[in-house]
């Protein structure tokens, strides 16, 4: 039986193609995909063939924010029912590292994280797994929120390192996906104020929608005083980075969760160490998807309402290029199938 994938060749079209079914291991689970999320990964992939050492060398299946249902598995593979709908956590770790037997799987050097050169991702019909990454999710989770409980999860890992909490006040630079993702935890988190900055104007106006107060960054400039207990930095600009940290309160957190375009960006070194602020960064996420379908299934949150247009397996290429006439969307999914 045949496994029809979205490929992206080294000269960075796209292309479908029927590949062979793969074979789950002993402890894997053989899925079949429903709903991917279109990630801006994916897109400087398409666009760029890289992103920092990570090339696109080979053929590459794009797609990591996916949710499917279990169709197969392996011989020792017991944690789950076939027919079991699940969402997919796509790093896999190798399990026996420093960081992964401390609980920092995140940080593993040996992850397997679909989507990143060389590992095929979830554009495709079918995919293999670790059982452990095949997180069940109830009825009352969409297939698209399931496959969204990826880019959520970065929100609920930010908002964890940030020890968000009741009452804190947040400032959310960058009011992309990521951003409000994190915005949203923060609310859920009980979160007395969440504002959200961009430059963004359709971005700020889908913020406001979901009950946000917003800031546009090209005409207004943070309050004079600085206001936020934490700062969630989403959007990778040196500016914001700059201004948002000059937000932050005494004794505040930073916590720098966008990806630069280039790897050193100047800090205000003498407000950090005035103020004495924390900053770290964040990478992925690790034991977040518990929380993150208790918040969906809750209803705390609808990953739902986020969801701005729909492609199918054979529109992946217009799936990745949705966002250049349509600058409100804010998440664009691929339905592999029903």
């Amino acid at each position: 039986m045949p496994n029809r994938a979205s490929v992206l060749s080294t000269d960075l079209q796209i292309r479908t193609e029927e590949r062979a079914m793969p074979v789950p291991g002993p402890r894997d689970v053989l899925v079949a995909i429903r709903s991917v999320g279109v990630c801006g990964s994916d897109i400087h992939y398409f666009q760029e063939g890289r992103i920092g050492s990570f090339v696109v060398e080979a053929p590459l299946v794009l797609g990591h924010e996916s949710s499917g249902v279990i169709v197969d598995r392996g011989v020792d593979a017991r944690r789950h029912d076939v027919g079991t709908r699940v969402a997919l956590e796509p790093g896999v770790p190798c399990g026996s590292c420093a960081e992964c037997r401390v609980g920092r799987y995140n940080l593993c050097p040996d992850v397997s994280f679909f989507a990143t050169p060389p590992v095929d991702g979830t554009f495709t019909e079918h995919v293999t797994i670790h059982e452990d990454f095949a997180h069940p999710v109830p009825d009352s989770i969409s297939d698209d929120a399931a496959a969204l409980l990826e880019p959520l999860s970065v929100g609920v890992w930010a908002c964890a390192k940030a020890k968000v909490g009741l009452g804190t006040t947040v400032l959310v630079t960058g009011a992309g996906p990521v951003g409000v993702m994190a915005a949203l935890v923060a609310r859920a988190s009980g979160a007395s104020r969440v504002v959200l900055a961009d430059i963004n104007p359709h971005r700020l106006a889908k913020a406001g929608d979901l009950g946000f107060e917003t800031i546009d960054s090209r005409t207004a400039a943070f309050d004079d005083a600085p206001t936020a207990d934490v700062l969630l930095e989403c959007s990778g600009s040196p500016a914001a980075i700059d201004a948002g940290i000059r937000a932050v309160k005494r004794a505040g957190t930073v916590v720098l969760v966008g990806m630069a375009a280039h790897g050193k960006v100047p800090l205000p070194v003498d407000v950090i160490q005035g103020r004495e602020l924390w900053v770290t960064g964040t990478f992925r996420y690790a034991n977040t998807y518990p929380t993150a379908i208790a918040l969906a299934a809750g209803g705390a949150i609808n990953l739902d309402e986020l969801v701005s247009k729909v492609f199918s397996l054979d529109e992946v290429e217009q799936a990745l290029t949705h966002h250049l006439d349509n600058p409100a969307a804010m998440k664009v999914m691929v339905h592999v199938s029903e």
